[in-house]
Formats: C-alpha cells, structure tokens, sequence
C-alpha cells in the first residue's frame, strides 16, 4: 500500500460559466521514499489535486487516502493526529509566513515533545540554514531561503508525505537547483514521500523518480521519469520535453506548443488534448480514451497507442495498432 493514493478523484467548482471540473478522474500514489512529479501546463488542475491530496479542497467523488485512512476534508476543528505527517508546502513563501513572528517560532509550532528550541535548530541545520535564524523574521531572508524555511516548518510534524505545490516556481535558476537538491537528499535521508508539483519539465526529470503528466484534469501518463523522456507515450507529454531550452549547441529554440488549455467549464469532446495535437485522427474528436497500462510501469491516455504494448515514437503511428 502506498503512503497517499488518489484514486479518480473529481473536484467541482462553482464558477461564472457555471459548474467547472477542475479535476476530472485522477489517479496517482505516492510512495515513502520516492519523489512521484505531477506536470503540466497552467490551468490543467495540478493545484487543485494538491488540495484536495491534503484535504484543502473536500473531492466532488472519489477517494484520497493517507497510510489507509481516508484523508477528511480540513475544517475549524483540530485535524486528526493521523494526518498531521501528510503536510503541505505552498507555492509563495512570500506569504506562506507570518511575517510578524520570528522564523524559530513558526517552525517550533509543528514540533512534537519536549526539547522544542533544539528541534528547530536541528531542522533549520537540515534544510541548510544557520542556527541563528531563530530570531530573525522572514522578511531578512531570501526567497529561496524562505522556502526552505517553509520546508523545515513542514517536516516539524515529523511527515511521511509532503506534498509540494510548485515550490520552485518564484525562485531563480541557482535557488531552484539549490531546493531541488536539498527535496532529493531529503526523500532519500528521512524516507519521505513528495508529490512534486510543477509546470517545468526540466527540473522535475532531475528530481522526481516518477512523472504524471495531467492534461485538463486528467492524466494522460504516467512512467518512470527516465523511461517517460526517452519515449513519451502521449502527443502531450512528446509536445511538453519539445518545449524545454537544451543547452546542446545546436542553436536550436524549443518547439512551442500550439494553442491554449481550453476553459475546463467547456472541454472538448472525446481525447481533450485533440484540438492541438498533430497526431489525432477520426476517432479522437468522437471517444475519450482511458488511461491504458502499456507496462507495469507505464500508463497512456491516448488511441494511439495499445494496452499491453511498449510505448513507440508516436510520428511512426498513423493509425491505432489496437482498441479495447
């Protein structure tokens, strides 16, 4: 059993086009010690999946489930003491702090025990921050040291799970390799398992040992990260690592991808990704396809490929090799 599984979730808002699906059936587990990513562009519902994995946002249908207990929906009470080790940290460490206590006190309220002041200076020395950030407050610190601060607060409850809401996103090149260095050391040295949620494919094939790739509230497909950038299994996936900057001399620009995430109140019909994709045919506009397992390690939302069958490059299949 994994330490947090999803399993079809749905999340609904009520919005000005009327009822939105935000989250349209997503699966996804996570394991301790393993660091699973969740791409995808802007407005295709990562965000919300990560509420709704910590219980910030109560599912329409569905099922979350933290270390086989069903994760409650967050309310004015005291949360459950089994679900304080399923922690989250949020994009912004800008406002995720209180700006007006000192960074000692916000981490000490999620330590357990006695002994509080020399846990906090143990967790700062863990995520690589001097003792003396104690007494200081969060406006002294940098954007990339505030995250950590964010970090060190979150592992204050002892977690199995931390869930990252794209914890790298408001920080420069340098502060982003810092972070993504210190969430792999930390995986691997406490046994933590981190749902990494990003927009920025480069860093997640880095970092993550697993990738879902989420498109408009679904996934589209899941594999080992390796096995995912040398042969993606969906057109959205191929479109996504065709749009990351490569350092290879080749003086080549990333290709773009065409088109917009459509609004999520109207998706299109059948495979929800064919009104950009190159490689839709007849059948994409009419049926939506389920999320087949190729391996046992691979997953692909897309006609073009057949359950049971390895992933092959996707310009090489102009009609489906077999429809269940």
């Amino acid at each position: 059993m994994s330490a947090l599984e999803l399993a079809d979730v749905v999340v609904d808002y009520d919005g000005r086009d009327g009822r939105v699906r935000a989250v349209a059936g997503a699966s996804l587990s996570v394991d301790r010690g393993r660091v699973v990513g969740l791409v995808g562009e802007s407005g295709c519902g990562k965000s919300t999946l990560a509420r709704a994995a910590v219980g910030l946002v109560a599912p329409t249908s569905g099922r979350v489930s933290f270390e086989g207990r069903d994760v409650s929906p967050i309310g004015r009470r005291a949360r459950p003491h089994e679900l304080v080790r399923l922690q989250l940290v949020f994009q912004n460490p800008y406002s995720s702090l209180n700006p007006r206590r000192t960074v000692g006190s916000q981490i000490g309220d999620g330590a357990r025990g006695g002994a509080r002041e020399a846990r906090v200076r143990e967790l700062l020395e863990l995520v690589g921050l001097p003792a003396n950030a104690v007494a200081r407050y969060p406006h002294e610190f940098s954007g990339g040291q505030r995250q950590r601060i964010a970090i060190a607060r979150a592992l204050a409850a002892d977690p199995t799970v931390l869930v990252l809401d794209e914890p790298l996103a408001s920080l420069d090149a340098s502060a982003q390799a810092q972070l993504a260095n210190l969430l792999v050391r930390l995986a691997r040295e406490l046994d933590l398992g981190l749902l990494l949620i990003s927009h920025d494919l480069a860093i997640v094939r880095h970092v993550a040992d697993d990738v879902s790739v989420m498109y408009l509230g679904r996934m589209v497909e899941t594999a080992p990260t390796a096995e995912l950038w040398e042969q993606p299994a969906h057109p959205y996936t191929e479109a996504l690592i065709a749009a990351v900057p490569r350092a290879d001399g080749a003086g080549l620009l990333p290709e773009s991808l065409p088109g917009e995430v459509p609004n999520p109140a109207h998706p299109p019909s059948g495979c929800r990704f064919h009104p950009r994709c190159p490689y839709a045919f007849d059948r994409c506009p009419v049926d939506e396809p389920p999320l087949l397992a190729l391996t046992s390690t691979r997953a692909a939302a897309c006609w073009l490929q057949s359950s049971g069958v390895p992933p092959r490059p996707l310009a090489n299949l102009k009609q489906p090799q077999h429809v269940e």
